[in-house]
């Protein structure tokens, strides 16, 4: 005998003893409105918001280069003709990521000359990078050979997995000039020739600049601190203000700080002035954020300007554009409270203190939960244990609704300014802790507190809805955020990161579960493929989560609970079902990329036509080689880990009530199954191992710790007598004399 509220009973649709059955739904009525809910997913991907951006033209191109060059370098006194040209131009945050780990000056020559990742040399780099001085022979005095270059293609074509050409934007114009040893880099054609070199600018470079339609300038080399580096700043802006004077008409200015000069990566100057290239934020279809642009844009936004293909296969970049939005004065766009590479620093350190930190101590609440797991386990006969106090399971429950907060409160936390702080570790961690207090007592003090499945629900809706509003806002507590990425490495720039899809996955797929519960079983699929549909669309949508191959991992994930969400075993009929219906979405979701313009393809698009036209092999070897890095070194392995050891023994332990909760509760399993798929697939396939798993365990296992220690408290073969008991896992720990008794 159960007692059960009068609304659930409508819910559940709970046939009270003696009254007549009512009519039936159709069988094939949740399969049609699966089916409806699949296509409406779809057609979601295709919306697309009205975006204006431009492009300009020019008839020559004038690349001027500082490696090192950053925007805290930049001031209106020190520097007249640097600022000038943020003023006029468009400009924007440069990640300058290579081939090499570290990329010094001679690779961020290079691979602006490659338009795709290439190294120098693959010497590993300790303390300061070295100079770019390339050795040079200039046999006929007007041109000049890079006596390496051939042994460089040979290293970057058969040693490095990007199929990397050095070279290749030389071969696509008729003719270069390069002033300057990394200039001669980066002009260098592949066997070696720069058509046209001088060492230094010279008295009147004007005609040397009208001599090709691409001209490369190297500014010299930023490093050091202080007055050093404030004179190298000097230097390459009295450099580039003589090739400002002796500019071509109708030329665009190209300027960037191409690489970094010590083993800390850092983000650098990108500017871009010419005719409709007038005061936006520069970005590319490489990074879909507005102010961001990759190295390897550059080249292809050079022929893109000059109304240059680029060459077929060789380019890993995407051309350059411009948005409107940029605040007038660069101090205020890209200095102070804006500057991203400051930001970027703080977060590196405090990311990696910050999940180290979560790993131990969720590792440690597993262990310490474990005796009060044994203390509330059921035992047969009258004599038994006594139960663990109230008090001990309240703040049990506490620590672990603090636990499944931390990610969310982390991505909360990044509202506040705090790498701006002197000590932005303590800052961020204080911030971080008053949200997990805050959200633990919004949860622990609602009225349905004490139902067994509310404090997974809460917790994972608030998970949900903290990473659904960021993406619809444009993901910007995720850019450069501790729980979200860097835009340093390189990776991403924009949509949905590895930490934050773990997170939404788990938190989506345990909110349909917890759902999905208090409907009858044959509609718990409907439940189940709805949240799963409004998952795809926001993980896959190129304008908001912007990645396919999580979409299509959250579309398994989805298949597998929506199969599972009725309860029994993962059958064989079950699983086929499942696969197929994955498939669908997945050729349906990679139709919808592929139709679409090369520069709006997302992820899974782009590697489709790799796929089709021989290119995508790199592309395998980079995401193998960065699932082993990150394996390795990244805490969230801890995470997965920790999570992944938990549920067993709450599972296959004695004491574990894990098994209870999936037999009471079978859509919550589904929910579990769903995000360990999800979560793998994606990981495996993006490149990051179990960055995707760890996040996800670390917002899902501790609430379903916490379910777990409910389902065993609330377990009713202590005999006590008839009626005092909703029964072992019941829809909720409180008893009222008014509620109906019904026979399940």
């Amino acid at each position: 005998m159960i007692r059960v509220p009068h609304w659930l009973n409508r819910l559940r649709r709970v046939r009270r003893p003696g009254t007549p059955r009512g009519p039936r739904a159709k069988v094939w009525v949740p399969y049609l409105l699966v089916a409806l809910i699949a296509v409406a997913s779809l057609t979601g991907l295709t919306v697309s918001p009205d975006e204006e951006s431009r492009r300009g033209r020019a008839d020559y191109v004038v690349v001027a280069a500082a490696a090192g060059l950053r925007w805290e370098d930049l001031d209106p006194r020190r520097t007249p003709a640097l600022w000038q040209e943020a003023t006029q131009g468009s400009v924007g945050w440069l990640s300058v990521r290579s081939a090499h780990a570290v990329t010094c000056p001679s690779d961020g020559w290079l691979t602006l000359g490659a338009g795709n990742y290439a190294a120098w040399d693959t010497r590993a780099v300790t303390g300061r990078c070295p100079p770019a001085e390339p050795e040079l022979t200039q046999p006929d005095g007007f041109g000049a050979n890079v006596v390496d270059q051939r042994t460089v293609v040979r290293t970057n074509q058969e040693r490095l997995p990007y199929g990397t050409t050095p070279g290749a934007l030389a071969e696509s114009v008729r003719c270069t000039v390069a002033v300057g040893p990394g200039a001669a880099i980066a002009a260098a054609r592949p066997f070696g020739r720069v058509d046209r070199y001088l060492p230094e600018l010279p008295d009147d470079p004007a005609p040397l600049l009208g001599q090709c339609v691409l001209s490369i300038v190297d500014l010299g080399t930023i490093s050091g601190s202080g007055a050093e580096r404030q004179a190298a700043v000097a230097a390459a802006d009295a450099v580039l203000a003589r090739v400002l004077a002796a500019r071509p008409e109708r030329s665009l200015m190209v300027i960037a700080g191409l690489s970094d000069t010590e083993r800390t990566s850092r983000l650098h100057v990108a500017i871009a002035e010419g005719e409709g290239w007038q005061g936006g934020w520069l970005t590319s279809a490489g990074t879909g954020r507005d102010g961001y642009l990759q190295l390897v844009d550059l080249a292809p936004t050079v022929l893109s300007a000059l109304g240059r293909p680029s060459p077929e296969k060789l380019f890993n970049g995407y051309a350059a554009t411009v948005s409107d939005g940029r605040p007038s004065d660069p101090a205020e766009a890209m200095q102070g409270n804006h500057d991203a590479d400051q930001r970027s620093i703080a977060q590196r350190g405090v990311a990696e203190i910050f999940f180290t930190v979560l790993a131990i101590v969720q590792f440690l609440l597993f262990v310490a939960v474990v005796p009060v797991l044994v203390r509330a386990r059921r035992h047969a006969g009258p004599a038994a244990p006594p139960l663990p106090p109230p008090r001990l399971v309240a703040l049990a429950e506490a620590a672990l609704i603090a636990a499944g907060l931390a990610i969310p409160a982390a991505l909360l936390a990044d509202l506040a300014p705090w790498w701006n702080s002197t000590h932005p570790a303590w800052i961020f961690g204080s911030a971080t802790g008053a949200i997990m207090v805050a959200g633990t007592l919004l949860i622990r003090l609602t009225p349905r507190y004490r139902e067994t499945l509310w404090p997974m629900a809460a917790v994972s809706a608030i998970g949900a809805t903290v990473i659904a509003v960021d993406l619809l806002t444009g993901s910007r507590l995720q850019l450069n955020g501790v729980a979200g990425y860097s835009a340093v490495y390189g990776v991403r720039y924009a949509g949905l990161g590895s930490v934050g899809l773990g997170v939404f996955v788990a938190c989506l797929l345990l909110l349909a579960g917890c759902l999905a519960q208090w409907v009858s079983r044959r509609w718990r699929p409907v439940v189940i493929v709805f949240f799963g549909g409004i998952g795809v669309v926001m993980v896959g949508s190129p304008y908001l989560g912007a990645d396919p191959v999580g979409a299509i991992a959250v579309t398994a994930g989805v298949c597998v609970a929506a199969a599972l969400s009725t309860g029994g075993w993962l059958t064989f009929p079950r699983l086929a079902w499942a696969t197929v219906a994955g498939l669908a979405v997945t050729a349906g979701f990679a139709a919808l990329d592929l139709s679409r313009l090369p520069l709006e393809q997302g992820t899974l698009g782009r590697f489709l036509t790799a796929l089709g036209n021989g290119t995508a092999g790199p592309a395998m070897q980079r995401a193998a080689a960065a699932n082993g890095q990150a394996l390795l070194d990244s805490p969230l392995t801890l995470l997965a880990l920790a999570g992944t050891l938990m549920l067993l023994f709450c599972q296959f332990s004695p004491w574990g009530g894990l098994t209870r909760v999936y037999g009471l509760h079978p859509a919550v399993r589904a929910g579990l199954a769903g995000t360990a798929v999800a979560t793998l697939i994606a990981g495996v396939f993006g490149g990051t191992a179990v960055g995707a798993a760890g996040a996800a365990a670390a917002a899902a296992v501790p609430v379903a710790v916490l379910t777990a220690l409910r389902v065993l408290v609330h377990a009713a073969d202590r005999t006590p007598p008839p009626g005092e008991t909703d029964g072992p896992g019941g829809p909720s720990l409180r008893k009222s004399d008014e509620d109906p008794v019904v026979v399940i």
